[in-house]
């Protein structure tokens, strides 16, 4: 019965549209496909990754050897649409802070298999953070006004870009069209005046997605949704029998040596693996904890093969 259900998820995830995927069963832990393009005539790849609904950051590490404004036409792009699933519960929004993606799983209906819905995110710079741990979205409101604080008046008043008390909506308004207030005081998930921005560090703190994104999915969120925000530069799945990592650049960098994200990773290896007799490739890991790319490597090793007598 569970092969037929993967069989079954297998079949519909190769037609789900791009930032939507069928979701696995529990043992299952891969979504999507790594995919390719071509620049092409005036393009760079901030508008590629708008296009294919991927961050800044993203596409930037997929393709270290490109320039990200000025990429020659007709190069081959390499567009990160595969996904471990974060080590939390399939439920409401999860959002992986480094990975600076948002994963949304809805409720499941009697209308197909349950689903998840992904995109990119920006969040909080160095001294703005974004929040860790569980909360809900609290409120929701179309075409918000937004009441700067103090602190981000200051801020601005420090540069000679001093802020009014009110910004009304319109497209002055950083928070976009769409905002979804989260329980955590001064948050919110929202759209944005920016878009080229996101999937890079940029914000006070605050959640920040493409306006086509949250227009998307903010019909889709009941007020009352978990929200966990997890920090897991580290995720570790299964798919199809075998182990996978993805590494995406930690938020803390000078916290994290490659020892430091090494330990790290085989500890969230055995939690995976558990009991499970399984072969590490070293230097699958190894180049994986180099790149810290996001992109899901294969580490787990094919069993020896016995011989006559053993």
């Amino acid at each position: 019965m569970k092969r037929k259900i993967l069989t079954l998820w297998l079949a519909v995830a190769a037609s789900a549209l791009a930032d939507t995927f069928v979701l696995p069963p529990s043992d299952v832990d891969l979504v999507g496909k790594m995919i390719t393009t071509k620049v092409g005539k005036d393009e760079n790849l901030l508008n590629i990754a708008r296009r294919f609904d991927i961050g800044q950051n993203e596409i930037r590490l997929a393709n270290p050897g490109l320039s990200r404004f000025l990429p020659p036409e007709g190069a081959e792009v390499r567009i990160p649409k595969r996904f471990i699933l974060p080590d939390a519960p399939r439920k409401g929004i999860v959002l992986n802070v480094p990975e600076m993606r948002l994963y949304y799983y809805p409720p499941p209906t009697d209308k197909g298999p349950p689903t998840v819905v992904t995109h990119p995110v920006s969040i909080g710079r160095m001294d703005w953070s974004t929040p860790i741990g569980t909360t809900r979205i609290v409120a929701k409101v179309k075409d918000p006004v937004w009441r700067p604080p103090e602190s981000i008046k200051k801020e601005h008043a420090a540069d000679g870009d001093p802020l009014p008390d009110v910004v009304p909506p319109g497209p002055d308004n950083p928070l976009g069209r769409y905002a979804m207030r989260l329980g955590i005081p001064g948050y919110l998930i929202h759209s944005t005046n920016k878009p080229f921005g996101i999937g890079m560090r940029v914000t006070h703190g605050c959640v920040r997605m493409y306006p086509e994104d949250i227009e998307r999915l903010f019909p889709l969120v009941p007020v009352g949704t978990p929200v966990t925000l997890v920090d897991q530069p580290i995720k570790v799945g299964w798919f199809g029998g075998d182990l996978y990592i993805e590494i995406h650049p930690p938020l803390e960098r000078e916290a994290r040596t490659y020892d430091k994200m090494l330990e790290e990773a085989l500890s969230r290896i055995r939690v995976k693996t558990g009991d499970l007799p399984v072969r590490i490739d070293g230097a699958a890991l190894k180049d994986a904890l180099t790149r810290q790319d996001g992109i899901p490597v294969r580490i787990s090793r094919p069993a020896p093969l016995l011989t006559a007598g053993q």
